[in-house]
Parts: structure tokens; sequence; C-alpha cells
């Protein structure tokens, strides 16, 4: 599990560079304009079909953290849910499997 969480944290850091790339392109081109971000999102049936599936994958995952986290009083975790809303789920996912990997980890420690 060990080499495995830095997988994760390297998906999170491209799943923030890699969007970001594309929204301050489009923010060069268009101006700080988030209606008008949101609007663009919405130009053709495909990319509405693809923000109505990023919308309830993140609702979902954003669920699973409160209820994963909580349970397992593991509050760090819960900053990957800013993530998800403000950078996106391509990085707020593996953002948050690299915490309950760091979490599993330390607990494998503490009790071998």
């Amino acid at each position: 599990m060990g080499r495995l969480k830095y997988l994760w944290l390297a998906l999170a850091l491209w799943g923030t560079v890699h969007p970001m790339y594309w929204f301050l392109s489009w923010f060069r081109a268009n101006g700080f304009d988030l209606a008008g971000m949101v609007e663009a999102w919405h130009a053709n049936a495909a990319t509405s079909g693809l923000v109505w599936d990023l919308t309830v994958a993140a609702v979902t995952l954003t669920l699973w953290i409160l209820v994963d986290a909580v349970g397992r009083r593991d509050w760090l975790s819960l900053l990957a849910i800013p993530t998800i809303f403000g950078i996106g789920v391509s990085c707020g996912l593996p953002l948050y499997l690299y915490f309950r990997a760091r979490f599993a980890g330390a607990a494998a420690a503490s009790t071998g």
C-alpha cells in the first residue's frame, strides 16, 4: 500500500494541473466570466451530459467521503471535499484515496 499512495498523490496532481490548464486557457480567451464558463459547459447535449455525469460523481464522492471519514475519524481527509468542487473530481478522488492510504498505513504501523 505504501507505493500506491504515491500513485494516488501523483494522480491528484495530474488531476489538478491538466484541467486547470484548460480552465485558465478559457479564462485568458474569455475573461474571468464564471457564468460564461457554465454556459459553455452546456453548449450542446454531449457537454451537458458530461457536466451532469461529473456533478453526480462529485455529490456521490462527497457523501462517501463524509460517511467514511467520520466513521474512521480521519478529519484530514475531509480536505478532499473542497478540491472536488474547487478543482474537480479528477483531483478530489485521488487525493481522498491518498489520504485513505496514508491513514491505513498509519493504522497498520500502530498495530503491527
